[in-house]
C-alpha cells in the first residue's frame, strides 16, 4: 500500500483496516474541497449547492454568456432543479435574467452588483484552494490522475446513459 494512502487512512480516523475505495476516497476529497472554499459569510442564506451556481456564475460569465442549460449541464441536475436554485439566487439579488433578442425563449443570467464584489475574493479563495490541492504533485502523476478521474467520469456517466435507455424501453 502506498505511503499516500495509510497518511489518509490515520487522518480520517478510521480504523487501520478500513480500506479507502476509490469512491471512498473522493467522497472525502470533495467534502473537504467543499468546506474549505465556501463564500464568505456575508452571504448567508444560500445553501452550498446555490453557493457552487454562483461561483460558477462569476467565473463562467467574465467568459462568455451564460445560460440555465449550462448550469444544467455543468452540475449535472435536471431542469426543475436548475430553475428552483437560480430563482433563488435571484429572489436574494444575486442574479437577474436578462431576455436574449435572438431567442425570446433565452434568458441570460447576468451576476448583479452584489454578486460582482464578490467576484474577486472567489477567485483568489479558488487560485489558492488550486494551488494548496496539487502541492508537492509531480505533473505527470497529476496527469495520470486527472486522466483515470476523467475515466472513472465516463464510466459513470456511460452508466447513468445505459440506465436512462433501460428506462425508456420499458416505457415503449
Amino acid at each position: 500500500m502506498c505511503e499516500e494512502l495509510k497518511t489518509a487512512k490515520g487522518r480520517t480516523g478510521r480504523r487501520e483496516d478500513y480500506e479507502l475505495s476509490p469512491p471512498r476516497m473522493i467522497h472525502i476529497l470533495s467534502h473537504v474541497m467543499k468546506r474549505s472554499s465556501g463564500l464568505p459569510q456575508e452571504v448567508e442564506g444560500l445553501t452550498p449547492m446555490q453557493g457552487h451556481v454562483l461561483k460558477y456564475i462569476l467565473i463562467m460569465t467574465m467568459q462568455k454568456e451564460l445560460y440555465q442549460r449550462d448550469i444544467e449541464e455543468e452540475f449535472l441536475i435536471r431542469r426543475p432543479t436548475a430553475t428552483g436554485i437560480l430563482q433563488l439566487l435571484e429572489k436574494n439579488g444575486f442574479i437577474r435574467r436578462e431576455n436574449v433578442s435572438k431567442d425570446a425563449r433565452l434568458k441570460r443570467i447576468v451576476p448583479t452588483e452584489r454578486a460582482e464584489e464578490l467576484r474577486p475574493m472567489i477567485l483568489e479563495k479558488i487560485k489558492a484552494q488550486n494551488e494548496k490541492l496539487v502541492e508537492g504533485i509531480p505533473k505527470e502523476q497529476l496527469d495520470c490522475c486527472m486522466a483515470v478521474l476523467g475515466q472513472m467520469l465516463r464510466n459513470l456517466l456511460s452508466m447513468d446513459d445505459k440506465n436512462d435507455t433501460d428506462k425508456n424501453s420499458r416505457r415503449t
